[in-house]
């Protein structure tokens, strides 16, 4: 079963707000400044009420240009901008709600390297901004409709540093975890990437009780994700290997997603911790409705693996935000990514890498079994990938040869296996992914597929 969201017509955002490099467009000073200033404009509040958005960052070197810039279009809109310094991305959607603020905005480029940048926009509600919006920003932003908008004396905005936002968020991920629980006994690897979540993350396992060994704490602006964090697991790995220790976590550039390693140094990525949250949630009876809501390039192994506990697995396209919105629609409370993006709508609006870790956490206390264990409810399918270059994306269900070739393969794989043909939605791309029990098999097809692209498209 699939669910696919037809995103509005942007240029400035992607899947996950804008992003670039730093000092180059669309990741300026002035363009921040014009897209803090098509936020205010948006979400302003009737006169005689203040307005107010939240602004937050991760520790990358630009961060401090471009939240002034953003700042300083968020005030000159006659609405106040709110600085909470690093904190991790579900931080800042969690403290929208807590404060009751109007929107959020949040300046990090999660886990890519230092020199680049993003920004990324929540609601009032603490949800991302659905892609319309976006679009409307960017409109305002490319039109300039919003530059003759000068509010005067009284009716600028002001700016405030908000000093307790790592605490109050601290407080809110401990209420996540079981009461009467604790980590007692745990010893832990944490790699925060030298990013968002360098502070706050060992506060709140420290405080359940765990012995934390901390990695990936000393942000300079510049180390961010540079060969640690969720995508870079052999740091982590290494050192739970070295230490002993039960586990380790580690985080990306502003802490929404996870991945784990087992005591052994095993990773266990966002597909298996899917399994191991659903079929535990499952047990308790708080799954709703039996689904999980995951996209189309989850591994075939954790379908299989819920089809056998009768749930079911709902896909959708690539980007949590897609995962988020089929998850309100169809009243769904856990959903994710393979690449560590899991949400829990019960305690969060989008993806929490902390807080997922803390719900791995509770199910391997609630059960007793280490994670190396927890991790054999899913058997992953072999997959493969080929990317093939191509001249222009014409819409694959119009050459014959690519349609024959798909449909020719999906009557092998059967109910066994699967192929996914997509366009990358930065590259001039098509990405050719099959999942199927025999590895050297499915590469082959692969190839095939791929040779029919090239030679009607490349």
């Amino acid at each position: 079963m699939s669910a696919h969201t037809k995103p509005a017509k942007r240029t400035l955002f992607g899947t996950d707000g804008v992003r670039g490099v730093a000092n180059v467009e669309p990741m300026t000073a002035e363009t921040a400044m014009r897209l803090g200033r098509a936020l205010a404009h948006l979400v302003r509040a009737p006169a005689g009420h203040r307005t107010r958005i939240l602004i937050g960052k991760d520790t990358r070197l630009s961060g401090y240009m471009l939240e002034e810039a953003l700042g300083c279009g968020i005030v000159s809109m006659g609405v106040d901008a709110l600085f909470l310094g690093p904190l991790p991305t579900p931080g800042i959607a969690f403290l929208v709600q807590d404060m009751r603020a109007n929107a959020g905005a949040v300046i990090s480029a999660s886990h890519n390297p230092f020199q680049d940048n993003g920004i990324k926009f929540f609601a009032g509600d603490g949800y991302k901004l659905p892609d319309q919006t976006e679009a409307e920003i960017e409109r305002y932003v490319l039109s300039g409709e919003i530059d003759s908008i000068r509010p005067t004396a009284d009716a600028i905005g002001k700016a405030f540093r908000i000093f307790d936002s790592q605490g109050r968020y601290v407080v809110y991920l401990k209420t996540t975890f079981p009461k009467g629980r604790s980590l007692d006994g745990l010893k832990i690897v944490l790699d925060c990437a030298h990013g968002a979540a360098y502070r706050v993350a060992p506060a709140v396992l420290e405080e359940l009780g765990a012995n934390v060994i901390s990695i990936g704490v000393e942000p300079d602006g510049r180390n961010i994700n540079a060969g640690v964090g969720s995508t870079h697991p052999s740091a982590v790995a290494k050192v739970v290997r070295e230490r002993g220790a039960d586990l380790g976590i580690a985080l990306d550039g502003d802490a929404d997603r996870v991945v784990f390693v087992d005591h052994t140094g095993s990773e266990v990525d966002g597909d298996r911790i899917l399994a191991i949250n659903a079929l535990a949630m499952q047990r308790r009876g708080t799954l709703k409705h039996a689904t999980v809501v995951a996209t189309v390039m989850s591994n075939l192994g954790l379908e299989l693996a819920l089809r056998d506990a009768g749930i079911a697995l709902v896909r959708t396209d690539v980007g949590d935000r897609y995962v988020v919105e089929e998850m309100r629609r169809g009243d769904f409370n856990l959903g994710g990514e393979q690449s560590g993006h899991i949400i829990f709508l019960d305690h969060a609006t989008t993806g929490d890498g902390l807080l997922s870790a803390l719900q791995v956490l509770a199910v391997m206390i609630e059960s007793g079994k280490p994670l190396a264990d927890l991790t054999h409810v899913m058997e992953r399918v072999p997959q493969h990938l080929v990317n093939v270059r191509v001249k222009k994306k014409e819409p694959l269900a119009g050459v014959p040869a690519v349609v024959a070739e798909i449909e020719r393969v999906e009557r092998e794989l059967a109910a066994r296996g699967r192929i996914l043909v997509r366009y990358s939605g930065t590259e001039a791309l098509a990405r050719v992914m099959i999942e199927g029990e025999n590895l050297e098999r499915i590469q082959q097809l692969a190839g095939e597929v791929a040779l029919a692209i090239e030679q009607a498209l490349g």
